[in-house]
Formats: structure tokens, sequence, C-alpha cells
């Protein structure tokens, strides 16, 4: 049964956040996305966030981060820098604090709308090892968030446990899937939908759509 109360999702226009939109339109009577501006190479992700908004008939609002992407040297905001996957490193691509400052600020503005929802598309099971996407450490912000503003916050994490190939079926279930597959930005290298095929985000997401796909053909899934 959806929820009789408003829901602020975090929203930066690629495959988890915009499921998670569908999600949350689903759940909740009244919902309004926030996307981050902190810095990213690729302009592309936020004019992408901007026009799946307005398709979906979402309130929209975009907050400069800046600031973000001058402190902590990474691959999603420097082109200097190469994107790459080392085994017992984080990834060149993981921002410092970037999911803290987000859950912290889009819950300000959530409180302003009387929204005590908030929605992220952060996932634990195929999280490339960044360590604000771990369930304990949502945990931790939900309480933070709870103390913080002496309000009644509750993040929905709706991957959390999902692997790529489950959060394309669950796209699937919410009538959404091509609408996912093309309409969203998840390449490190700003090509929409499918991408370029070569960054580590693109071979993740391909290799879950495949996986799905295969599935589906053989008519062991659900959708």
């Amino acid at each position: 049964m959806k929820q009789k109360e408003k829901a602020m999702v975090v929203f930066s226009g690629g495959q988890d956040s915009t499921t998670c939109l569908i999600w949350a339109m689903k759940e909740f009577d009244e919902v309004e996305a926030v996307t981050f501006h902190y810095g990213q190479r690729h302009e592309l992700e936020i004019d992408c966030a901007t026009s799946i908004a307005k398709e979906l008939g979402v309130k929209h609002r975009i907050l400069d981060m800046s600031l973000l992407g001058q402190l902590t040297p990474n691959a999603l905001t420097r082109d200097d820098i190469e994107i790459e996957e080392k085994e017992g490193e984080l990834p060149s691509t993981f921002v410092d604090g970037r999911n803290l400052l987000f859950l912290s600020f889009a819950a300000v503005a959530a409180k302003q709308i009387g929204a005590r929802h908030i929605v992220t598309g952060v996932c634990e099971t195929d999280f490339s090892g960044y360590p604000d996407c771990r369930d304990v450490f949502i945990k931790s912000m939900n309480v933070t968030l709870n103390l913080s503003m002496d309000y009644p916050f509750v993040i929905h994490t709706p991957l959390m446990w999902l692997n790529k190939e489950e959060t394309w079926e669950l796209a699937d279930d919410l009538d959404a899937l091509d609408f996912v597959r093309t309409k969203t930005l998840t390449c490190y290298n700003g090509v929409i939908a499918d991408g370029c095929g070569e960054c580590p985000a693109c071979k993740l997401r391909k290799r879950g759509l495949d996986d799905y796909l295969d599935k589906k053909n053989k008519g062991v899934v659900s959708s």
C-alpha cells in the first residue's frame, strides 16, 4: 500500500537512482528529487537527471556541492586521474564523503518540505568497494540525521542487497526496464544508455542486464 507521506530521492540520473525514483513514486504519494553538482567531469549527468525528472513529472532541485570536487581528487572530478580499480585499494572513482554529504543535504531539504523519507540507490552487493555504500554506514547515518535534527527520518535503500541482475529485474517489475536502459547515464565516460562498454560501471551494468535478459528469455524470472 502506498504510504501517504513525502519522500526525497537522492538522484543522479543513473540506473540505480532512476530505478529508486520510480520505486519511490509507487511507494509514496509525493516525491521530490535532489541532484548534486559536485564538480563531476560530465555535465551531462546533471542534464540527464533534469530530463528524467521532467519526463516523470517529479519536482527536481540541483544543489551546488562543487567544493567537494575541489577537496577530494578522484577520477570522477579530474580528467588527469585514470579510472581504475586495484585489488586491496579503493577505486579511483571513490569520492571521499560524497554519500555522507549528499544524505545530509538531502535530509535538510526533505525536512523543509515535511518529508521524512529519504531514498538512495546505494548497494552493498555490487558496491565496488565504496565504504559509504554499506548498510552499516546507512544505519549509522540514519541515526545521526535523526539526532542532529530531532526529526524522524527513514532512509530507504531498495537496492542494498540486490546485484545488478536483480536491479534490472526490479526495474522490469516496475514496468520501467526500457526507460531505465535508454534514458539513464551510468557510464564513467559520459555516454547515455548502454554506455561506452569499457569502463567498470558499463561492464557491471551490461553483465547484469545480459544475465537478467537471459533468465527472462528462459522464463525463470517472475517479471
